[in-house]
């Protein structure tokens, strides 16, 4: 599946829904475009009840998302008015990104800086290859970022951390980006794929109405109020309900792997 002419590419695998951001001579830079088709893929994703988890990666090895579409500043963003109907624009797919009912997962090489590291933030979780690079050169360019994507960036580093990144527009390398807790893990570029890949199935094969259950609890954990109180204990319930349930159990019992539907 292909979108924004090509630059936003979309495959199903497995239960795994991987989607490309293919802009790679622009460093894997995001247009508005690219953004409405980041918006079609995961609305497909979510459409798709055999999608058990999401993997967000950049064409080639130079870049996951180098950031906006410089190129399209002085028509899109000259002006406080115009960011404002630029962040309407892009808006719907962060709102998507942020309310994915699936686990997502950021497999990153090279560069992820500005809103690519937005992008990034707002995965459930990041890999990072050796050769990642991190930063938000916001102050370096004359721009700011709004509340949400720094409560993420909080949420994870901690303010102190922070407060560096955003004030100094430092770029940090990938196992600084591990011991500050931006990613999860770094592993060498030659076995990050493997990494992802093997994590995304891991996660798939597990009973998909717990996982879905886990990250609105994590999300309620982390942020009070983020997370209808009883949308939770929907889920919970959903759980315990479920045909799942039994089969785990069954297989507990049977010392055999379970064989979940998500149902």
């Amino acid at each position: 599946m292909q979108y924004a002419d090509g630059k936003i590419l979309a495959e199903i695998e497995g239960g795994i829904g991987t989607i490309t951001f293919n802009n790679p001579d622009k460093r894997n830079a995001m247009s508005l475009e690219m953004w409405r088709g980041l918006v079609d893929a995961l609305d497909r994703f979510h459409e798709d009840t055999t999608v058990r988890a999401v993997v967000l990666t950049g064409a080639g090895t130079k870049a996951f998302v180098s950031g906006a579409d410089i190129s399209q500043f002085d028509s899109q963003r000259a002006d406080a008015a115009a960011q404002r109907d630029y962040d309407a624009l892009t808006s719907a797919g962060r709102a998507r990104l942020a309310a994915f009912p699936r686990p997502v997962i950021a497999r990153i090489r090279g560069y992820c800086l500005g809103g690519g590291l937005g992008i990034a933030l707002q995965a459930d979780l990041r890999i990072a290859a050796e050769d990642a690079e991190f930063g938000i050169p916001a102050a370096r360019l004359g721009v700011a970022y709004g509340a949400g994507m720094v409560r993420q960036l909080v949420s994870l580093v901690g303010p102190a951390h922070a407060r560096m990144l955003l004030y100094s527009g430092a770029r940090i390398d990938a196992r600084e980006a591990e011991r500050i807790g931006l990613v999860n893990r770094t592993v060498p570029p030659e076995d990050l794929r493997a990494s992802v890949d093997e994590l995304a199935d891991t996660i798939a094969r597990n009973a998909p109405l717990s996982v879905q259950a886990a990250k609105l609890a994590v999300a309620a954990a982390d942020v009070p109020g983020s997370v209808d109180a009883r949308a939770l204990d929907s889920a919970i319930a959903a759980c315990f309900d479920s045909a799942d349930y039994r089969e785990g159990r069954a297989a507990f019992q049977e010392k055999r792997p379970p064989r979940f539907q998500g149902r």
